[in-house]
């Protein structure tokens, strides 16, 4: 490899470590969702991805959860980290493959609201059909008990589509959005250096 392509897969486990790092500030918003923690781990993922491209972007959502593993192991028999790592390039890679495309604050923009979009709609798929199910099966749980846990927070909720409608979509929605805007805000400071480290 040339030292080109030896900067850039360094940066992308640069990158990916910092995301790892971030995964332990997390935090739980109870009132919209009793599992799920908020953590600012996307942000590199998505200024590395916007500098990196595509790729990148993978390969720093790999290394975050390939960290994951070997620092804190599983709980969730890999199903946790598949979520994690789909959930990711469902957010990330769109805003960066728009961004590709349109080089400009507005691109940025307009790809992040896709990337949210995707995010959201990945969150509900891989919560119903990967999540939920394992968890019930691991417990011996059926989905009324989980819908009791998320009623006990949220009193909107008492079954399958309403916990969708008011625990996943909005907890996937403002945090990606939240995350979004923290992006537009810091990428393009944040982006001269590491752009000098690539070159």
């Amino acid at each position: 490899m040339n030292r080109s392509s030896v900067r850039r897969l360094t940066m992308a486990a640069m990158m990916g470590a910092v995301a790892f790092v971030l995964m332990y500030f997390s935090f739980s918003v109870p009132v919209l969702s009793p599992f799920a923690d908020f953590d600012f781990s996307y942000l590199p993922e998505l200024i590395g991805g916007f500098i990196l491209g595509p790729v990148g972007a993978v390969e720093i959502i790999a290394v975050k959860i390939l960290l994951k593993l070997v620092f804190k192991g599983t709980s969730t028999m890999l199903t946790g980290e598949l979520q994690k790592f789909l959930l990711s390039c469902a957010y990330v890679l769109p805003a960066v493959l728009y961004y590709r495309r349109h080089r400009t604050k507005r691109g940025a923009v307009v790809g992040l609201v896709i990337g949210t979009v995707v995010g959201v709609v990945v969150a509900i798929i891989t919560n119903v059909y990967i999540i939920f199910p394992f968890y019930i099966k691991l417990y011996g749980m059926d989905w009324a008990a989980i819908i009791d846990m998320c009623n006990a927070v949220n009193p909107y909720i008492h079954d399958l589509p309403t916990m969708v409608a008011f625990s996943i979509i909005p907890f996937n929605l403002i945090s990606m959005t939240v995350i979004s805007l923290i992006a537009v805000l810091v990428y393009k400071k944040i982006s001269v250096p590491l752009k000098k480290m690539i070159q």
